[in-house]
């Protein structure tokens, strides 16, 4: 069950609408930064692999296996050390996965207001951007003055663009640092059922060892 939670939570993360939508953007010959993915993928082959697992663990209860129940154990390791992996991966780049995106958009943005030769396909980039994460600029002279001359690129109600509109660097925080933390919470929740499935798993293997003596 637990392995099928976090299988649940990490396909959802996977194909979640706004970070798609931004990390299979490609400017030119330069695709989008997407090293955010490789945490999920960890956290995906982690679920599938512990529901395999856990079925293992309970099928070696049943049949009162030591041999099964060690191969388990031996694989709850294996991948409490992936989660320490994926856990540590994730801190080491969570202020980095969201700096590549912000220098990716902010690439975009200077092509699309210079009307260098690849504008449209800047122009594309940077309105997914404001559409998906509902924001306008950079910083906040861009942010607060791009609506009102740049109109093709940020929303068309200028007037009220003007007062609402939120830097896109901020968005792009918060959309990351949130999915990060849901990862860190959901490695977490796993490391400390892994514990508590070896703990209990050493405890069967000490207790059928000890019903074949008597």
């Amino acid at each position: 069950l637990a392995g099928g939670i976090i299988l649940g939570v990490a396909l959802w993360l996977r194909h979640d609408s706004q970070t798609t939508n931004i990390l299979y953007l490609q400017l030119g010959d330069k695709q989008a930064p997407n090293t955010f993915y490789v945490g999920i993928y960890i956290l995906i082959a982690v679920g599938a692999v512990m529901m395999f697992v856990g079925f293992l663990g309970c099928y070696g209860a049943i049949q009162e296996s030591q041999c099964l129940l060690g191969t388990f154990f031996t694989c709850l390791v294996i991948l409490f050390a992936c989660e320490v992996a994926a856990g540590i991966w994730g801190f080491v780049n969570k202020d980095q996965i969201a700096k590549d995106v912000k220098q990716f958009y902010d690439q975009a943005l200077q092509q699309a207001l210079m009307g260098e030769p690849d504008a449209n396909n800047a122009k594309a980039v940077v309105k997914t951007f404001h559409e998906t994460l509902d924001c306008c600029g950079s910083d906040i002279v861009t942010a607060t003055f791009t609506p009102v001359w740049r109109d093709d690129l940020c929303r068309k109600d200028s007037l009220k663009s003007f007062f609402e509109n939120t830097n896109c660097h901020k968005k792009i925080d918060e959309l990351f640092s949130g999915k990060l933390y849901l990862i860190g919470i959901a490695a977490v929740v796993v490391a400390v059922i892994m514990i508590f499935e070896m703990i209990l798993s050493m405890v069967l293997c000490c207790g059928i060892r000890n019903s074949s003596v008597y």
